[in-house]
Parts: C-alpha cells; structure tokens; sequence
C-alpha cells in the first residue's frame, strides 16, 4: 500500500482544519481534522505515521500490518443516535457531500424517507451490490435514519432493471409495513434527488427547492449503511465503496471494491482490478456524466463513486464543434476538456433550454429525465458554422437533440461515447425504453 492522502475538503462546506502534525501516530479511525464551519469529521482510514500535513491534505504513510480494528468515535455513553452521526464524519457517498448529520437533523413529522437506489451513472454498481449483499445493514440505516427524522414511511427507489438486488429487497422487507419499493425505469438521470421525489411521491419541485419541501429526505444507500455502522460499532466513516470499470487487464465488467481506505491512490485501484490493458483515452473519477479526468496519484474521498479508463478518443482534426451543456452532465470546462481532447475547435456553446442557474453558478435542471426539445440549439450551432455537436444530456434530451441534428447534418458525440463504447453499454442518442415502469413487485 502506497502513502495514502486524505484531502481536507471532502464535503459540501468549507475545507477541515488538521490537528494531527507530521511524525504523529495515527490508528484507523484517529481524528485528523475536524470542521471550521459546514463540515464533517476527518479520520484516519489506516494504521501509520502522518508524513507531512500540506493546505489541502494529510499525508499518512501506512504500516505494513494493517489491523481489522478501529477506534471508535468519542462520544458520551448517553450520546443520541444524531450525535453518533455527526461525530462518525458522515456525508452524502452518492457523491453531493452534504453532512448526513445536518441533512437528518430536522423533524419530518411523519413524512418520507426516499433511498436512492438508483445507481444513476451507468456501470457503477457498488450501491446495487451492497443491497445483494448487505440489505440488513441498509434497511437497520434506514430505520434509524427514519427514528432519527420522525419519518412514518420510507420508499427505495431502486431501477426495475436489478432483478436479483429487488428480490432481496422485496425479501428483506416483508415484515417491514413501513418501508416500501418503488421500481424506477433505466434511464438517466433517475437517480436526481429531485427525480427520486417525483417517481416516488409525484411531487414536482421547483429546482430551488430541497426534498423537505416535500416532506421528504433522500439519502444514498451507501450513506444508509455508514449510519448503520456509526450507531452499531461506534465506526467513523473513514472507508468508501466503489466501482472500477473500463480498459483494463480485468476485462471491462464492473470491478466493486467494498471498505476500501478513504485516501486510497486511483492507480492503486486500477492495479488491483489488474491495470490499464494498452492505450487509453482517459481516466475518469466519477461517473460517465459527472465524473471528471483525473490521474493515477489522486486519491479517492468518500465522495469517490466510481474510477473509469476509457479507450481512446476520436479525432475530429480541427472541426468546428457545438457544445450543448446539460444540468444532468458536465459542466462547461468538463465538455471543453472533452472538445480539446478529441482535436475538435469550439465555435458554439448552448445551454439546454431546461438548464437553470443557480446562486452558486452551478446548473440545476427544470425537469430532470423529462426534455421538451433542443431544435432552437441545433439551430444555433448550424447558425455559427458547427460540423460536430458534443452532447451531455440526459437520456431524453438526447433523444430530442436526435430529432433534428441529422436533419441538420449535425454529427453527434455525447460526452460519454467513449465511456459507453469502453464498457458496451448503449450510446445515449434515441430513448429506446419507456419512461415509467409498472410496479408489480
């Protein structure tokens, strides 16, 4: 095992302050860095000696032995069930980051719990794993989430598509009258908070709203299961589930790696699911539509879904090229990184007519899954001389935009092309399923 860094901004909020000092002890589950104002406890995820403290990590060199052991949060023998969740340093691992501990702190009276089950990017499969395997320890999350929030029922919104993960929970749940299933439809992005409102409560919130303006909390299953462990074992979150897929000696299928150590090298883990096979495009951190490049010496937080390396890029030799930036995809320096990578030259860039923007800067969009069309935008790009559209829509925006680029003699990329022809999954161009599922379960 390589040092491991631990950044100390892992989380919607400001960066943590350390109080470990280089040549210090530290076991797994040592308090490293604690919050300055919005923010979530920092741990050690090993057994070492802290190398350097630098701005924006810590530095632990790690034993060669590594125990099963941890230490466990400090907390009083009379601390409540928040209290134990706050101290464990949990976020949202679905990848927003908001502190579990504040997100759960409020009184639903009677209201909704909604899991996101979702798995939202294509080829991650950690969440749906961990139901096959641990639907105990999530549905125990659950409850104490529930107990926690004064919620009455609580709903999973799992994709009807992972029949075996539905069974077991269908199973899990028999004795449970409270908490039900609801089967989503595999498109993207299913898997929004506000999207996950509407397929479970047909509640359709305004973008500047938050699920408790519905009465509601959605939180992540792996995020379920770390409260499960802070209330259980007394655990610190200091260990992430996730998945690693792409170009690899491994072959291309999903490669899911539970509890690895938060600071954990992206290399380290391409290693284990047996390094990159030959040329490659790039490596991903994230998911196919949010995800970001980035490198072997990064380290993975508990924000960390998913570490994709992808084959390699078309080259469009200078093309002129339309950007249609999406809420549901990447940002604008995300599908410029893209442009820039397949040789093409930005002559254009829309927004999806659905795209709002937010204080903050970042996009939220109107009707997320759910698109009107894209003509106007098509029709900008053919104005200011485009041969090449690069495309980060959701599944039916996708579909809109197919309605007239061709017509147009638009050629079509979406910025996941080269993550979906990697894994073998579908290209996102025509919808091809429906946009509801019947609910037999």
């Amino acid at each position: 095992m390589g040092s491991i860094q631990i950044l100390l901004r892992q989380h919607v909020g400001a960066p943590c302050e350390p109080i470990v000092k280089a040549g210090d002890n530290v076991e797994k589950g040592t308090l490293i860095a604690t919050p300055t104002g919005l923010g979530a406890n920092i741990f050690s995820s090993v057994y070492g000696v802290v190398e350097e403290v630098k701005e924006d990590r810590i530095i632990i060199k790690p034993d060669e032995e590594q125990k099963e052991t941890f230490v466990p949060i400090n907390v009083p023998e009379d601390a409540s069930k928040l209290d134990m969740v706050k101290a464990a340093g949990i976020v949202g691992m679905g990848g927003a980051g908001f502190p579990t501990g504040v997100k759960i702190d409020t009184d639903l009276q009677g209201g909704y719990i909604l899991i996101n089950a979702a798995e939202c990017e294509p080829g991650l499969r950690h969440n749906i794993q961990q139901i096959e395997e641990e639907a105990d320890k999530v549905i125990r999350g659950v409850k104490y989430v529930m107990e926690i929030s004064n919620a009455g029922k609580a709903i999973f919104a799992i994709k009807k598509k992972n029949g075996k993960a539905v069974k077991v929970l269908k199973e899990a749940l028999k004795n449970e009258p409270a908490i039900s299933i609801h089967l989503l439809a595999d498109i993207y992005p299913m898997g929004e908070e506000r999207a996950v409102v509407r397929e479970c409560l047909g509640i359709e919130l305004d973008p500047t709203k938050l699920p408790l303006a519905a009465n509601s909390i959605v939180i992540n299953v792996e995020t379920l299961a770390r409260v499960a462990e802070a209330i259980d074992e007394k655990k610190p979150c200091f260990s992430k589930n996730l998945t690693v897929i792409g170009k690899l000696n491994g072959g291309n299928e999903p490669h899911v790696y539970m509890d690895v150590p938060v600071g954990t090298s992206v290399g380290e883990l391409i290693e284990r699911a047996g390094g990159i096979d030959g040329v490659y495009g790039e490596i991903i951190m994230g998911g196919p539509f949010t995800g970001k490049a980035t490198t072997l010496e990064a380290p993975i937080t508990k924000t960390t879904g998913g570490i994709i390396v992808t084959m390699e890029f078309p080259d469009l030799h200078g093309a002129n090229v339309g950007l249609l930036v999406c809420a549901c995809g990447g940002d604008e320096e995300r599908m410029r990184d893209v442009c820039q990578k397949m040789n093409g030259t930005v002559v254009s860039v829309a927004r999806c007519k659905q795209a709002m923007e937010m204080k903050n800067g970042a996009l939220k969009c109107e009707r997320p899954g759910i698109c009107p069309g894209q003509a106007k935008n098509n029709l900008q790009f053919k104005k200011d001389k485009a041969e090449y559209i690069i495309i980060g829509n959701c599944s039916d925006c996708s579909n809109t935009v197919m309605g007239s680029a061709p017509k147009m003699k638009l050629k079509v990329f979406h910025q996941t092309d080269h993550v979906m022809r990697t894994i073998g999954h579908p290209l996102y161009r025509y919808l091809k399923v429906s946009k509801t599922v019947d609910q037999d379960i």
